[in-house]
């Protein structure tokens, strides 16, 4: 049986944990081991997803991140002022962002709610995110997410949920530790202090141990949390599963030691446990709500050919292999309703071209019942690079227009997600800007 969190279980909302606690029992159903190297080819899901409604159209979608701010809300608000002018200048930001996403065309947004280790939701189970107002736990005065659904709603716009689910912080400084270490008296508290003992360190952040299976069970509980409460359409990962650096890895061996040993190598363990989590998710955003879409948005290779007959012809970092996320498999297994690939190289990058990608993604998800989005590098457009100067030529557009053409023309290509909102405001991208409003803003 999948407990939650003591702390979690102790926080009141008595309806809202009924449903959290039933759809991880559902969720609790552990992964087999994985056992070959080479995933097998399909048959997909014995169970195919419901169908979906309202998919007639292609997504055109733009992730809006709000770790660092990043996109949005802007740092402005947060320093000095009062409450009312804080919040009044966030909702103006978002509403401005939204029509002007609205006027190029986009139907779909994807909302980072949970940037790190805290909630831009009145969450039961994570504190506030100092993202809103400088301080971790502290009451926005409003709820952004309901915001956001009904600012976007309100205008024909779907928007996904979008959650990192291992990051705890985004840096290991002594001042972000002592921000952490204040929440104790809160609650929620952080994550942090309540179970330091899931607190790892990897590419300078501090992160949760993926292999602890109570961290898998939190994050399921805190996705079912917004399932069960919110009317969001969608729920998606980023690609930060095994976020580790050459310099900054990830040490897990006293976990792997007590959950590993029956792996055939620490790596089959890794990959085990990012399929336990996404097994987890998926069943129980089925449960709660079926018509809400589960998605994954990896690194755009799985793997290369070099190192497996199944993978593409490029030389890229792997999903499989630097991640330790087997994204084939879950769309062989019909885990996912949608998978978006982080696609951001041009034609003519032969390391990773972007054709050869999309139409490999095309073809493993041609069997199954999963939809293909592309996630497009528009943080590239206009910007010089010595290995990538298409996107230079003529402001990127030449490059975007080729994108988008082989995107539409490819059947199983059900829609384009460009990284990330706020280069639609760049001096760089105008050009790139106008061209999709032209081909977007008229349909």
């Amino acid at each position: 049986m999948i407990t939650l969190s003591r702390r979690f279980m102790t926080t009141g909302c008595k309806t809202s944990v009924a449903l959290i606690a039933s759809a991880l029992l559902l969720a609790g159903c552990s992964a087999k081991k994985t056992t070959s190297v080479v995933t097998p080819l399909p048959p997909v899901a014995k169970l195919p997803l419901p169908t979906q409604k309202g998919h007639d159209e292609p997504v055109r979608g733009v992730w809006l991140a709000t770790v660092s701010r990043l996109d949005w809300p802007p740092l402005s608000s947060v320093n000095g002022g009062s409450a009312a002018s804080r919040i009044s200048q966030q909702q103006a930001a978002l509403r401005n962002k939204l029509d002007q996403l609205q006027a190029l065309g986009i139907n779909t947004v994807f909302f980072q709610v949970k940037p790190d280790g805290t909630a831009l939701w009145p969450s039961k189970i994570l504190p506030w995110s100092d993202m809103l107002t400088g301080k971790i736990g502290q009451d926005p005065g409003y709820d952004p997410l309901q915001f956001m659904l009904d600012e976007a709603h309100k205008r024909g716009m779907k928007v996904h949920a979008w959650f990192n689910p291992y990051r705890v912080t985004t840096n290991t400084k002594s001042s972000t530790v002592a921000e952490l270490n204040a929440t104790l008296h809160l609650d929620p508290a952080s994550v942090f202090v309540l179970h330091r003992d899931w607190i790892r360190t990897a590419g300078d952040r501090y992160v949760l141990d993926p292999g602890i299976p109570e961290v898998r069970d939190w994050i399921t509980s805190i996705v079912a949390e917004v399932v069960a409460r919110y009317p969001v359409d969608g729920v998606q990962f980023d690609d930060y599963f095994y976020a580790e650096t050459p310099g900054a890895a990830l040490n897990d061996t006293a976990t792997w030691r007590k959950y590993g040993q029956s792996f055939a190598s620490k790596a089959d363990w890794r990959r085990n446990n990012t399929q336990q989590l996404i097994e987890q998710v998926s069943r129980a955003v089925k449960q709660l709500k079926p018509d809400v879409e589960f998605g994954v948005s990896p690194v755009g290779v799985w793997r290369n050919r070099s190192h497996d007959p199944a993978g593409s012809e490029t030389r890229g970092a792997a999903a499989y292999d630097e991640s330790f996320a087997d994204t084939r498999r879950w769309v062989q297994q019909g885990l996912l309703d949608y998978i978006a690939p982080q696609l951001y190289w041009p034609f003519s990058r032969d390391a990773a071209r972007y054709d050869v990608l999309a139409k490999w993604w095309a073809e493993t998800v041609k069997p199954t019942h999963t939809r293909l989005y592309i996630g497009v590098a528009l943080y590239k457009v206009g910007e010089p690079s010595k290995n990538e100067p298409d996107w230079m030529v003529d402001g990127g557009v030449p490059e975007l227009k080729k994108q988008l053409d082989l995107n539409e023309s490819v059947p199983q290509i059900n829609g384009t997600i460009l990284f990330r909102e706020s280069y639609l405001n760049q001096p760089q991208t105008r050009q790139a800007v106008n061209y999709l409003k032209q081909r977007w803003g008229n349909l």
